[in-house]
């Protein structure tokens, strides 16, 4: 072995990368080797023969820095995209610097989410249409949850999709990551909220005047795991990694999972994944959860779902190993002492005729060195029929001796369902549905949702204003007060409407709807105190008739790349539309029969003074709508500025040398 293939395996096993150049910190001294990982992962024969050593390379290897692109459409149709780099790479090399700075700021204007390629497969695998309603059961920090988002508007040109995304998390601090990453999309189908996914609570809705139990058609149910198919990117794993976390977590994701299939419709899909590699929390979990099921749900193949992806068929036989090293076959051969930490739910099926009807072969594990990503585990689960200790009995009226005799079985269920479960819940730890819990509330005490009425004085002069047409669904608009001046308002679909109204008492809300106006005092001298907030406009524009100029490519740099241009400065077709002061919008329609233009439609609020005018856009999305021109943006990092090339500042009507805005507005 040659001295540069020594050094690179020195590197590889001590946690450095020559080809970082040394920089980076924290985990640069972490050791990556963990001999009882290898033992256990050996034995347990989920690496096809000869590999092995290909595997145990690839987890050592730093994880690829992978983003995807908020299409609004079907992935991966070129949407993901997989670069041979790092993330600390891209992040401290001065040659990618621009890069660097393109990812950070598309990322927070939401035009982008860096995501972990095996991170994308569940929201894939669920097959999501605009009308589902979806659970994200232990959502933070939300880079699947933004990708459900995206699916459920596929259609942009509906603005409010009949379907709509409820993300949990147990974490109330985390809860708040997880709004920052649904709020960069500003959707008004995403609500976030604060449960124990264990035992989230069941939500009630209107179904023609009548209050029903909300079932979703869509469940991902990614569990808290022991991730160790994450080793490439959390690196501090390798000295972390034990046999105990697997046992300690398997029998809270079987209640994960347990609860989300009890709130999945029948005819639903439930994804469920993991990104560790190890049998106890993925096959032992699905093979559980089946032979509770008694039929209900059937284990589906995704496989035609994602053709291109290398993957390897679920396993039928495990074995468990304690911290000591102990191995253990069958929960028969596990001593007595050790029952409360082992499980009977943990090992495979010992019925052959039974495990082969599971089909656990359809599970899929991904594994590193296939297609150089991260580790991971999924499962996709279709319910069949209702969960058998959750059937109802039919809703056609029965008759008096029919109502008796069910109420009797009901009873005599009921007691011996008790004392079985008391039983088997001791045997075997989680048989049958989970015990229940008091729900608690915990965390900061958010303010409260307050739907506006239709007669709110609030509306007067916004329909007036705006042009509002007759359809614009006021019903759906809130604030966050009861009391005083309304400072904000925000929309949410019609859907999440009728889920707010009817458990608030039921579930804690962190955070939902896109924000459409905000109070300005400058505003009230010329009609109107609410103006448009840039977050919503996409929601709202398709119902405003009034206060619209149409401007073109040359009128948008101009706007974006001046603090508060001269009316003039505009070309003069928009100049002549620009005839009301105040709040306004700015609307560039594409052109087909000109390509080298831009081909998306370009909505921005703005102001129109009295000789000048503005637009009201966050930094990080001028310099989208920029970059989409064909204008270079670039921040030094000494001054943040954005600089344009030369042709850019001569169409803005610029004979300085360069533009520089300092502040955002």
């Amino acid at each position: 072995m040659g001295k540069r293939s020594r050094q690179r395996q020195k590197n590889q096993t001590t946690g450095r990368d020559d080809r970082d150049n040394g920089w980076g910190s924290g985990y640069a001294d972490i050791v990556k080797e963990n001999k009882l990982f290898e033992h256990y992962y050996k034995e347990q024969g989920l690496v096809p023969g000869g590999e092995f050593e290909q595997f145990m390379d690839a987890m050592r290897e730093p994880l690829p820095a992978t983003i995807r692109i908020t299409g609004y459409k079907r992935y991966p149709d070129e949407q993901a995209w997989h670069t041979n780099m790092s993330r600390k790479i891209i992040r401290k090399s001065p040659l990618l610097e621009k890069f660097h700075q393109f990812l950070v700021s598309e990322t927070e204007s939401g035009n982008i989410s860096r995501q972990e390629a095996v991170s994308m497969i569940p929201p894939l695998l669920l097959k999501i249409e605009s009308h589902h309603k979806i659970l994200d059961m232990c959502a933070a920090p939300g880079s699947k949850t933004a990708q459900l988002i995206e699916m459920l508007h596929s259609d942009m040109d509906v603005p409010f999709p009949e379907g709509f995304v409820i993300a949990n998390d147990v974490d109330n601090k985390r809860c708040y990551l997880l709004v920052h990453q649904a709020k960069r999309l500003n959707s008004p189908c995403i609500m976030v909220v604060n449960h124990d996914a264990s035992c989230i609570p069941t939500l009630k809705i209107d179904v023609d005047g009548q209050k029903d139990i909300l079932f979703y058609d869509r469940i991902l149910c990614d569990v808290p795991c022991s991730g160790d198919g994450t080793l490439r990117k959390n690196i501090d794993v390798w000295k972390k990694w034990t046999t105990s976390n697997s046992l300690h977590l398997h029998g809270l994701q079987l209640r994960i999972a347990v609860r989300g299939v009890e709130q999945l419709a029948v005819g639903g899909r439930m994804v469920y994944s993991t990104c560790s590699l190890n049998p106890i929390e993925d096959e032992a979990v699905i093979a559980a959860l089946l032979e509770k099921s008694e039929g209900a749900l059937e284990l589906a193949d995704g496989s035609a779902d994602l053709p291109g992806l290398k993957w390897m068929p679920g396993v039928t036989s495990w074995k468990l190993m304690t911290k000591e090293g102990q191995w253990y076959a069958d929960w028969s051969e596990v001593p007595n002492h050790r029952h409360t930490q082992i499980r009977p739910t943990m090992f495979p099926p010992t019925d052959t005729e039974k495990l082969a009807s599971m089909h656990l072969e359809r599970c899929m594990r991904i594994l590193p060195h296939h297609q150089n990503t991260g580790g991971f585990f999924v499962a996709v689960l279709v319910k069949k029929a209702p969960m058998p200790w959750n059937k109802r009995y039919p809703k056609v009226l029965p008759s008096k001796h029919t109502l008796i005799q069910w109420m009797i079985r009901l009873s005599e269920a009921t007691k011996g369902a008790s004392s079985a479960q008391e039983t088997t819940a001791k045997q075997d730890g989680a048989c049958g549905p989970p015990a229940s819990k008091k729900m608690r509330l915990f965390g900061y005490k958010e303010d409260p949702f307050v739907f506006l009425t239709e007669e709110d004085p609030v509306f007067t002069t916004i329909q007036s204003f705006y042009d509002l047409s007759p359809n614009f669904p006021k019903l759906n608009v809130l604030t966050r007060t009861h009391d005083g001046k309304k400072r904000h308002l925000y929309m949410v679909s019609k859907e999440l409407r009728n889920v707010l109204i009817n458990n608030s008492e039921r579930m804690k809300v962190i955070n939902t709807g896109v924000k459409v106006w905000s109070r300005n005092s400058d505003g009230e001298e010329f009609g109107c105190a609410f103006r448009l907030a840039q977050e919503g406009i996409y929601t709202l524009q398709p119902y405003i008739r009034s206060r619209i100029i149409r401007v073109s490519v040359e009128d948008i740099k101009v706007l974006l790349t001046q603090e508060n241009p001269f009316l003039s400065k505009l070309e003069d077709d928009a100049h002549a539309q620009a005839k009301k002061m105040g709040n306004i919008v700015l609307k560039y329609i594409p052109n087909p029969n000109n390509p080298a233009e831009p081909q998306c439609p370009i909505q921005l609020c703005g102001w129109r003074g009295k000789t000048s005018i503005r637009a009201f856009v966050p930094r990080n999305e001028r310099f989208h709508y920029l970059r989409l021109l064909g204008v270079e943006v670039f921040r030094d990092k000494q001054e943040p500025i954005i600089r344009t090339k030369k042709a850019s500042r001569r169409l803005a009507g610029e004979d300085v040398e360069e533009t520089a805005e300092r502040k955002e507005d």
